[in-house]
């Protein structure tokens, strides 16, 4: 056992092998999740190269992967800074540091919650709208453009998911707690979240394109009376805002399906083009 952990201080665990692991987890996270444990099965494969370079015994990588075969659960990209401190706290335990089981899974459990609010709302929350929805614009003009800039969003995940992995081993679980308590984080969610709203409130003001041809005449003689230059007087885009705040209403205090949602814009656009209340812009 000695020898071992003698073995054990001599390893250097490289950035390269924290992002490559953390990659790994990026793959298969989702891969044999159960309700019992979530991504725990994930976790534990991707850190397995490291488990396998760190402990020489199979008691000892046994031990480890036991470790980590508990419920764990938290957003990929964002947590991936979990990945780097527990590479860190194993690198530090193979080497005979005093870290002991309860310390490794208190820090993951401590952790996985936070950095999964902040993903959700950075990565997609924001990110993932944006993206897709400039990918649907360019698609819906014919654009070949658009099937390719949806790989933007894995290349921007991998990205953020390599370099925070790198430096969760870096600074260690002290380091990033601390980032976590500062109010830094909620600054960057706010942002964010700023950001997000104005994109999506752009995209959707020129991405939903309805007008109405209806129009009443009174009286021979007199001009027609268009309701599309009534309601441009009033607003341009109302019919567009009132789309987007319809949406937002019936995912925000009914059954939140989107899938209804959209076979009931379907419908509704279907309906109103036949019957010729609602038109596409360029009609």
């Amino acid at each position: 056992m000695d020898s071992n952990r003698e073995e054990s201080k001599t390893i250097q665990i490289t950035e390269k092998d924290v992002k490559n692991s953390w990659l790994l987890h990026y793959i298969v996270a989702e891969v044999g999740i159960s309700y019992e444990r979530l991504q725990a099965l994930g976790l534990t494969v991707s850190l397995l190269p490291v488990l396998r370079k760190l402990y020489k015994t199979k008691s000892d990588i046994a031990d480890a992967m036991r470790r980590h075969l508990v419920f764990f659960n938290t957003e990929a990209v964002f947590g991936s800074l979990i990945n780097g401190i527990v590479i860190s706290m194993e690198e530090q335990k193979a080497r005979g540091e005093d870290i002991n089981t309860e310390a490794i899974t208190g820090i993951k459990t401590g952790l996985m919650g936070p950095l999964a609010g902040i993903g959700d709302s950075i990565d997609w929350a924001t990110f993932k709208p944006i993206i897709f929805a400039l990918a649907a614009t360019l698609s819906a003009k014919g654009n070949p453009l658009g099937a390719f800039v949806l790989l933007v969003l894995p290349m921007i995940q991998i990205i953020i998911g390599r370099q925070l992995s790198a430096f969760g081993y870096r600074t260690g679980r002290d380091s990033v707690t601390e980032l976590l308590s500062s109010g830094r984080i909620q600054q960057l969610i706010t942002a964010a979240k700023t950001l997000g709203l104005y994109m999506m409130g752009a995209l959707s003001s020129t991405y939903i394109a309805v007008t109405t041809p209806v129009k009443f005449v009174f009286g021979q003689g007199n001009a027609p009376f268009v309701l599309q230059k009534v309601l441009d007087s009033i607003a341009p885009g109302l019919i567009p805002l009132a789309i987007v705040f319809f949406i937002y209403w019936w995912l925000n205090h009914k059954n939140q399906n989107l899938a209804v949602v959209v076979l009931l814009l379907v419908a509704i656009a279907l309906v109103g083009s036949f019957i010729g209340v609602l038109a596409p812009v360029n009609s």
